[in-house]
């Protein structure tokens, strides 16, 4: 190529970059570099254009779009050729599911030099928790995220980590997340009582809170009341020990059935409750903090069947790093989520007289687990034994 005076590199170098376009550097008739495709200011201003030397405006542009597809089409050739998985959930992607999706997605790149990764599926578009969960045993997913509560529908075992009072603060919780025994306990479990899934890592939301249109201040706040809670015999016996009716639905009519009174509350995770609106229509949370929202990642069979062992160490690997970096990330979220809402007028209250729930919870905590099974009986002394 010919070197280019001022004013043809200046010209050219307006090529909008945020196409994707490569930045192409060429050298004009003084040594100076200019880029091609650059955003970035080549010369001072006001020193006039520069003229062309021998090369043509048009045959330039054509030059350099010419070589910018080559590249372009190298790249995607590159990320074209990765397997692709898909990866489900039920929340939006602003909560902890999308943070615990982002980390598997890049580190099965970085395990698999970019030949697996993952496309999302966020807010339930592939259905809720229990349609996946049958989806994910059949192999029309690949990959998903449930709250140990809803895997309960296929591993009743699971309940145990809906038990109040379990988890005592958030820094217990990111401890036990990411425990080796807990996540051992937790995966002998699923793999004894599931066929056709597999559970790879734990990931949580959090802790648990009440909302609806009034306080809860203590225990007694509760009695009488409709709440609305996950299907699982854990939330049918403590809810009703407080004194308040259970009554089960999807998630996706939580904010319709607070509307309209068919509930007087319901209980998730600050950022939950932030993400999908429901101060809307509950404006007051209080801190209960009863019970942490607890998560894991599935694998179909049908795919993990497939893998070879390298790939299959790579899925774990990612999985690993969800558990390793996930359950901090989260709960920084829900802080995050917390101020927002404290900005927009929510009624906090913080000041819950949780030893009154506790009372009611910590007698009940081994007569449900024994309940369950020798796996939750198990799980529950492996939380009790981090602190």
């Amino acid at each position: 190529m010919r070197h280019l005076t001022r004013r043809t590199a200046t010209r050219y170098r307006s090529l909008d970059n945020a196409r994707g376009y490569p930045r192409f550097r060429v050298q004009d008739g003084h040594g100076l570099d200019a880029q091609v495709g650059s955003s970035e200011q080549a010369g001072p201003a006001g020193c006039g254009e520069w003229e062309e030397s021998g090369l043509g405006r048009w045959q330039l542009r054509a030059a350099v779009i010419v070589a910018a597809m080559g590249v372009l089409g190298g790249i995607a050739a590159r990320a074209d050729s990765a397997r692709h998985f898909s990866f489900a959930y039920d929340q939006p992607h602003s909560t902890g599911y999308g943070i615990a999706a982002d980390l598997f997605n890049s580190k099965l790149m970085e395990m698999s030099h970019g030949s697996m990764a993952i496309d999302q599926f966020p807010g339930a578009q592939l259905g809720q928790e229990p349609q996946m969960l049958q989806k994910i045993r059949t192999g029309d997913i690949d990959f998903m995220i449930s709250s140990t509560a809803n895997a309960a529908t296929v591993a009743p075992e699971s309940g145990v980590l809906s038990i109040h009072y379990l988890f005592r603060s958030e820094d217990q919780l990111i401890k036990a997340i990411g425990d080796p025994r807990l996540i051992a306990a937790v995966r002998e479990m699923f793999d004894a009582t599931v066929k056709d899934g597999h559970v790879l890592a734990l990931a949580t939301l959090g802790l648990r809170d009440l909302y609806g249109k009034r306080p809860v201040a203590s225990v007694d706040d509760l009695k009488g009341y409709k709440v609305r809670v996950q299907a699982t015999p854990t939330e049918d016996t403590l809810f009703p020990a407080y004194g308040a009716q259970t009554v089960h639905m999807p998630f996706g009519s939580v904010y319709t059935s607070l509307q309209t009174g068919v509930v007087d509350f319901a209980e998730n995770g600050v950022n939950v409750y932030d993400s999908n609106k429901h101060y809307e229509v509950a404006p007051v949370l209080s801190m209960t903090e009863h019970e942490a929202n607890n998560s894991v990642i599935w694998v179909s069979d049908k795919l993990w069947a497939s893998l070879s062992d390298e790939q299959k160490d790579w899925v774990q690997a990612a999985a690993a790093e969800v558990g390793l970096k996930q359950p901090a990330e989260a709960i920084a979220l829900e802080h995050k989520s917390l101020a927002r809402l404290q900005k927009l007028g929510v009624k906090v209250v913080t000041d819950v007289d949780k030893a009154s729930f506790i009372k009611i919870a910590e007698p009940l905590q081994d007569k449900l687990a024994k309940g369950l099974g020798p796996h939750a009986e198990k799980i529950l002394q492996v939380c009790r034994s981090i602190e």
